[in-house]
């Protein structure tokens, strides 16, 4: 992770604006390690920091309680915290003024008033075969979390469900009729959207041919 003075923090060896090697502020290994500790605190609760209802916190509580519980990280700074935050592919987290919240993957349960509009008409999800036999009959719950999470497009889908399973059945969603019959959904993260469940009369097996029909 480095910053250009002119263009921001990113990823790469130079800007991918202006060529520049910027400022150093992180390896690939504190990058993963500083994630790993926000998604702890920020996902599922770790350290107990105050949080609202909506999951926020106050960064310095964030990063007072990372350098506690981790001596090495020591150098950690909120620039670091907003680096990886500004910089992050999926959008998996939210800086409001002085506070951060993750956008999705709690397994606590939070009111994240999640924004609802502009939603595509289908979204997807993966599954093996017999949970999809099993969602197609009951409709899909949260399992290990406290929201259905749904992928904004079917690679998107098939790239998460392939991190479990080898060849993922991806769901379809249709939801027009989710918000029909009053099941929002919010969009979390760049690809990521939430909703408390989807009934099954809004969910089908798609393949990945039809989308190119």
């Amino acid at each position: 992770m480095r910053e250009c003075e002119d263009h921001g923090y990113f990823r790469d060896e130079v800007c991918p604006v202006c060529g520049e090697e910027g400022r150093f502020l992180m390896n690939d290994f504190e990058m993963e390690r500083l994630g790993r500790q926000m998604a702890g605190i920020l996902r599922h609760g770790k350290y107990d920091l105050p949080m609202d209802d909506r999951g926020f916190v106050r960064t310095r509580d964030l990063i007072s309680a990372i350098k506690e519980h981790n001596p090495r990280m020591h150098w950690l700074r909120p620039h670091h915290v907003i680096a990886l935050v500004e910089t992050d592919p999926k959008g998996r987290y939210q800086i409001s003024g002085d506070t951060i919240r993750a956008t999705y993957g709690h397994t606590i349960d939070l009111d994240l008033r999640l924004p609802t509009d502009n939603i595509p008409d289908e979204l997807y999800y993966p599954a093996s075969e017999d949970e999809a036999e099993i969602i197609l009959e009951v409709g899909l719950k949260p399992s290990d979390r406290a929201k259905v999470h749904l992928s904004l497009t079917y690679q998107d889908a098939y790239n998460a469900g392939s991190v479990r399973l080898d060849q993922p059945v991806i769901l379809a969603i249709d939801v027009d009729r989710c918000f029909d019959e009053g099941y929002d959904i919010g969009r979390a993260g760049k690809t990521v959207f939430l909703c408390d469940q989807v009934p099954a009369d809004c969910i089908r097996i798609i393949h990945e041919e039809e989308l190119n029909d």
